[in-house]
């Protein structure tokens, strides 16, 4: 999957209680809305493993700790960072917080408001006459 700078991503769960707030604060905030629902969407390794660096967090730190599935599959093993992914992509309902995305900046949402951390790094522009000056 593409990010495109323009567009917002909200990786979430629509049933949650903040999945749902986040969705309509993000609603407000741009016009340009992709919102992808790890209930019903799997996601592959690749993608999560960008959206891991992108918010500089830890696969278990997405995950709800008191889910029951949590404490049956996750929380007794080890797992290497390939074994994580493999855990988001297969139990993504065990994510607990969305993840919003915008022009390579990602949030991890535990409350609401916590979309508006988002913070689009600047564009550089260079002018043409400057490009590769050798």
């Amino acid at each position: 999957m593409q990010f495109h700078p323009n567009e917002l991503f909200l990786v979430y769960d629509p049933h949650s209680n903040v999945g749902k707030q986040t969705r309509a604060i993000a609603h407000d905030m741009c016009k340009h809305l992709n919102e992808v629902d790890v209930v019903h969407e799997r996601l592959s390794p690749t993608y999560w493993k960008e959206i891991l660096n992108m918010a500089h967090v830890h696969p278990n730190d997405l995950l709800d700790h008191s889910h029951p599935d949590y404490k049956a599959k996750v929380s007794t093993n080890t797992y290497t960072m390939d074994g994580w992914l493999e855990v988001l992509v297969h139990d993504s309902h065990l994510i607990k917080y969305p993840i919003v995305i915008f022009n390579r900046c990602a949030v991890v949402c535990h409350t609401p408001t916590d979309i508006m951390k988002i913070k689009p790094k600047p564009v550089e522009k260079v002018m043409p006459h400057l490009k590769d000056c050798h």
